[in-house]
């Protein structure tokens, strides 16, 4: 047997060839099969949609789902995962409609409704394949063969059984109310959906501050006076004026009266508004004058306009003050117009901004609505009645203006709800202001930016309609929802604790109707009077109540006439179809005989996917034990973007509470989002996406997760460049590989295939002691980090331990007892200790970059058995020194410090120094110096290493202000404090350093300073180099003397010839004779180091001739020379 050995890296290879093996073997069903028995770790898939491309975004969001799934496979646990597909929704139909050339109001004439929801079934997979692919390629492991679908029946009724529970617990109702709705989508939004990222966007608008005329004899005589008065109310949404019914006041806030003119049209009026905001309203275009007399001498187009402060009031003078309509156009409210045109008043008015006065249209605000309705007598809100006897706003469904509204008619209110092209260059804001400015109805139009909601899905903006709904009441169990929310492990705690904790905490009712026709329907019936209501739970009892229906004479025949009641077998569940289509067809019996029809809606598609930690088992109805004896339920993890915190995180929470007073997952992960490398959203339309599937071919899958995990957090936005994966393709693994190539190029010349007894811990070298000890506490810190759900702590380890600690160290001083003297103990030991560190590592990396990882282990075991089959590696905590780790580590750190030195001075690290000083603070310090001293002169190539009790006799320290932490901290005094810093002597140094305080007098006062306060170096003295960090200092003398030079030249020639021998192909037990065409300057450098060169090149003979003719060219420093190698035939 013999180590696999490659002529090169190449990942994506390493993964085609492992996911071919994956397939044979059937990896990932014996992944779960041979844990058969073991504890459970239940994992929640939130479906994605398949009627969209998968992106590279999903590679992210995949791979953070897959790694933990993996992890605890390896732990031992049983981890059963069902993929999903979410196939309802918004995002469906609207790819329908568009693909059909179709809008909302075209289903149910111009096509069926059968026919359209058939067209959105096959709609909705139809990038299944996609999805697919790219679950293989990029190693995600999870059943696409049994996954659960959210249209098919049996899910359905699992739904409709949930809301069967929530119904009987009295939280399913029906009201009439204001809701956020989608003129483009033809639906009502719930709160979470319109709190999606990114639905709120800072726009552009037009706003007025429109000039209510009041009605004089309605004023109380104080206030009745020859030039009317107008109550002023701001607006940022204009379109809404015509539909004003009332304005809302403060009781307790304070108003004035001032007497000024109209800036358009001149004339002058009497104005009321809220003091607070007087100069906020009035701007620099308005001066006040002393007395109202002074107001005469104004003239139209002045510059400056005058006011007169006439009076003063309070809110409560105003109730009950009449005014007249402000559109001219608009018709009355259809009931009780009597009661409309008035101040009322609202606790939820301020003086924030506008004018303290609020433009009250119940039809379109929740707010006015409610204050509305709270009027004595109760305000109508302004509605007309339809070509149906139906009352409804004076804005239609698409967003329009109805016939009634003259000018106004069949224009929508938004320009962005015209088709392409067709919007006017005035917008219907721009038409009501100018026609207010005309009419002395408007006191000042200005362009005004706010955060304003876009519908999630058609991401046109949104208004706030009167719509009839079916309510879940969340608010009854918010509180409940809270206190469960506090026992959920958030990643990052941040998110669970502040944007899902506040959310939760402030929960409305879910408003779970949809006016749409794909997806599932509301199950319940009601009587035309609305005084019975059926909701239906189960199959079995809708087809018993059809049955009823029959009887009565309500049905003829039963849909479901084939279907068997407690036959749970897909064929019989496929025979039907409970989508709108079907089900609305289904008329019901009242007690008293009367028919009920379904309530026309569907449920918010977010109810189907928060439903499925039981309708993916078709629970209650089967796999009860799954969800009743937690073998499935609660999930131990689920991640997702964050924009899930008000979706399908919420969704699950909401469910799990309402129905079984249960979390529905105990750990999270919030994903971040996947930006292009200078942190823009990636797009399309921008041209800066990546494709997903470019990526994985090229780099492969593990550099990409390695890269994505490594990079960021999972919770924080990662800016993708794939420059990043080259780097990890590059640094991790390409260190990796060469780690495994150096080890299989020498086990497979000594014939190691760790079949030998180990060579017991402690008769080790202690490098390798060493090595195992950082093994074994990298194994503690990665296992940790998994366990915590910190992925990228634990791959960032295994990145600085394979590349700075096994390769750059521990393999690096240990090249030459792999490659130097005969197979013994020592030998083995250390590729014993590199094999263990190899196949450890492996493992413990399995879950970020599966493939690799995998190849890597079964290279290293000899045989095909899969990583992920393996128990994750158990720490010998005996084996774990941390002294040692600390002593090494010094050497590391002292080594890093020397080595920068040698590259500010510019000598190569083959040229030998003479002396490197390391001061120390204390004689544990000095103790660990002097351990690894022989170390540092090897790894520094230094002569000798001085260690320096008292650095002072050799190096200065020089000090100097931390100007980020002074600013802050001193302010204005800064700089003063930063003068006497640098006047700071050498023993008030030291005193800082040692008890990280000082106190110092400045202006005759005693000021503290701590050490973070300034930064303290060893200044740089002739000949030497001085450098700190990692709390020591280390000074390199960079002298050099002939002696030092002609071995530095002689290591040169070493490495020369080092690389001719691989060029030649030869053997690295093959010796070899050296020919050097003479060049005075090199001869004298080998003539000193001749047995060095000899040695390390397992040269035999070395010679110099005074020409050779057909050489290889050598050159470095100012040598330039020809050398011919040839190998020595034993």
């Amino acid at each position: 047997m013999k180590y696999t050995e490659y002529d090169s890296l190449d990942l994506p290879a390493i993964a085609n060839r492992i996911e071919t093996f994956w397939k044979t073997d059937n990896t990932f069903s014996k992944s779960i099969s041979q844990r058969e028995g073991a504890p459970p770790f239940v994992f929640y898939e939130g479906p994605p949609s398949a009627n969209g491309k998968p992106g590279i975004h999903h590679v992210m969001a995949r791979s953070i789902k897959d790694i933990f799934c993996r992890y605890k496979t390896q732990k031992g646990f049983q981890v059963h995962r069902k993929a999903g597909w979410d196939t309802h929704g918004l995002p469906v139909e609207l790819g329908v409609e568009k693909e059909l050339g179709i809008t909302k109001e075209d289903i149910g004439k111009s096509i069926s409704v059968s026919d359209y929801n058939e067209a959105c079934k096959k709609a909705v997979m139809k990038y299944t394949d996609l999805w697919n692919q790219l679950t293989q390629k990029m190693g995600y492991w999870v059943d696409m063969e049994n996954p659960y679908v959210t249209y098919t029946s049996k899910y359905i009724e699992s739904v409709w059984w949930l809301l069967k529970q929530i119904h009987e617990k009295g939280m399913l109702y029906k009201g009439y109310t204001i809701q956020p709705y989608s003129p483009m989508a033809g639906t009502g939004l719930s709160s979470h959906e319109l709190n999606q990222p990114g639905t709120y966007k800072d726009v552009t608008d037009t706003t007025i501050t429109a000039q209510f005329k009041t009605l004089k004899e309605s004023l109380p005589k104080t206030f009745q006076k020859e030039i009317p008065l107008y109550i002023l109310a701001w607006t940022t949404t204009p379109w809404t004026l015509p539909s004003n019914t009332a304005l809302t006041v403060g009781k307790k806030i304070d108003y004035v009266i001032l007497h000024t003119f109209n800036q358009y049209t001149f004339e002058p009026i009497r104005v009321l508004l809220a003091d607070a905001l007087l100069s906020k309203q009035l701007g620099k275009k308005y001066e006040v004058v002393a007395e109202e007399k002074n107001l005469k001498s104004y003239k139209g187009g002045d510059k400056k306009i005058p006011y007169y402060v006439e009076a003063h009031c309070k809110g409560i003078d105003l109730i009950g003050i009449r005014y007249e309509q402000l559109w001219d156009e608009a018709p009355l409210p259809m009931h009780h117009p009597e009661n409309a045109f008035r101040i009322i008043s609202g606790d939820f008015v301020t003086t924030n901004e506008g004018t303290g006065i609020v433009h009250t249209a119940p039809t379109f605000g929740a707010d006015d609505a409610l204050v509305a309705k709270e009027a004595i007598p109760e305000v109508p809100a302004l509605v007309v009645e339809d070509e149906n006897g139906h009352a409804v706003p004076l804005v239609d469904l698409k967003g329009r203006f109805r016939k009634e509204m003259g000018r106004l008619a069949n224009k929508f209110v938004k320009n962005q709800y015209y088709p392409e092209g067709e919007a006017p260059d005035k917008s219907v804001d721009v038409e009501i202001a100018i026609h207010l400015k005309e009419t002395n109805s408007a006191f000042k139009v200005e362009k005004y930016v706010h955060s304003y909601p876009n519908c999630w899905r058609t991401d046109k903006p949104i208004l706030y309609y009167p719509l009839d709904s079916w309510f879940i009441k969340v608010s009854d169990v918010k509180e409940r929802m809270f206190e469960l929310n506090k026992t959920i492990n958030w990643k990052p705690k941040a998110t669970g604790e502040g944007r899902f904790g506040n959310w939760l905490a402030q929960a409305n009712d879910w408003n779970l109707s949809r006016s749409r026709f794909w997806g599932i329907p509301l199950p319940v019936w009601r009587t035309e009077s609305g005084d019975e209501t059926k909701v239906i739970g189960s199959l079995e009892e809708l087809i018993g109540e059809i049955k009823s229906a029959i009887e009565q004479g309500l049905m003829r025949e039963n849909p479901f006439e084939k279907f068997k009641v407690g036959d749970n077998d897909t064929s019989n569940y496929e025979q039907i179809d409970l989508h709108k289509n079907t089900v609305d067809q289904i008329i019901l019996s009242s007690s008293t005989g009367h028919p009920m029809r379904r309530e026309t809606d569907l449920i918010d598609v977010w109810f189907d996917s928060g439903a499925m930690p039981y309708a993916q088992w078709h629970y209650p109805f089967e796999n009860k034990d799954k969800i009743d004896n937690n073998q499935r339920f609660p999930a131990d993890y689920i991640a997702e973007g964050v924009d899930q915190t008000r979706g399908w995180f919420y969704t699950l929470h909401a469910i799990g509470t309402l129905v079984f007073d249960q979390i529905a997952y105990k750990n999270v992960v919030s994903n971040g989002l996947v930006l292009d490398k200078s942190g823009q959203k990636m797009s399309k339309r921008l041209g800066n996406a990546i494709d997903p599937f470019d990526t994985l071919k090229h780099y492969g899958p593990d550099a990409t997760r390695w890269y994505m995990i490594s990079n960021a957090n999972p919770w924080d936005n990662l800016k993708f460049d794939v420059e990043g994966i080259g780097e990890v393709r590059r640094k991790f693994f390409g260190t990796l590989y060469n780690t495994y190539s150096f080890f299989s190029m020498y086990a497979n010349i000594d014939y190691f295939v760790n079949q030998e007894k180990a060579i017991p811990f402690k008769n080790r070298s202690e490098l390798d002691q060493w090595i195992l000890s950082e093994l074994n506490s990298l194994i503690l810190y990665v296992a940790g980090s998994y366990d915590d759900y910190e992925p990228t702590r634990a791959s960032r380890a295994i990145s600085e331990f394979v590349q700075e600690k096994l390769s750059n160290w521990y393999v690096r001083l240990n090249r030459r007892r792999f490659w130097k003297g005969e197979y013994g103990q020592d030998k083995l030991a250390a590729y014993q200790t590199l094999h263990k560190c190899l196949v450890v590592v492996s493992q413990l990396a399995a879950p970020i970059a599966p493939f690799y990882m995998d190849q890597l282990y079964q290279d290293l075991n000899l045989e095909k058995q899969s990583v992920h089959l393996s128990q994750f590696p158990r720490a010998n905590k005996e084996q774990i020194n941390a002294a040692l780790e600390a002593q090494i580590n010094m050497a590391r750190n002292l080594t890093s410090l020397a080595l920068s030195l040698r590259k500010k001075a510019q000598i190569k690290v083959r040229q030998p120094l003479q002396k490197l000083v390391v001061p120390v603070k204390n004689m544990q310090e000095r103790a660990v110096v002097k351990k690894v001293e022989e170390q540092l002169k090897l790894e520094i190539n230094v002569k000798e290493i001085e260690v320096l009790d008292n650095a002072d006799s050799l190096l200065v320290k020089e000090i100097k202000p931390n100007f980020k932490v002074l600013g802050p901290k001193y302010g204005k005094s800064m700089s003063i404090v930063a003068q006497r810093i640098k006047t700071l002597n050498p023993e008030q140094i030291k005193t800082l350093e040692e008890k990280k305080s000082v106190s110092i007098q400045l202006n005759e006062k005693n000021i503290t300073l701590e050490l973070a306060d300034v930064e303290i170096y060893f200044k740089d003295i002739q000949g030497w180099q001085v450098a700190q960090g990692h709390g020591l200092s280390v000074a390199l003398d960079v002298t050099l003397n002939d002696t030092l030079i002609q071995e530095g030249v002689s290591r040169e020639l070493v490495n020369r010839i080092q690389n001719l021998r691989k060029e030649h192909g030869f053997e690295i037990t093959d010796t070899i004779g050296i020919e050097l065409e003479l060049q005075p300057e090199l001869q004298v450098a080998v003539e000193q180091n001749k047995d060095y060169v000899l040695t390390e090149t397992l040269g035999v003979t070395l010679d110099f001739i005074s020409k050779i003719e057909k050489g290889t060219i050598i050159e470095f420093d100012n040598i330039k020379t020809k050398i011919n190698i040839q190998k020595i035939e034993s």
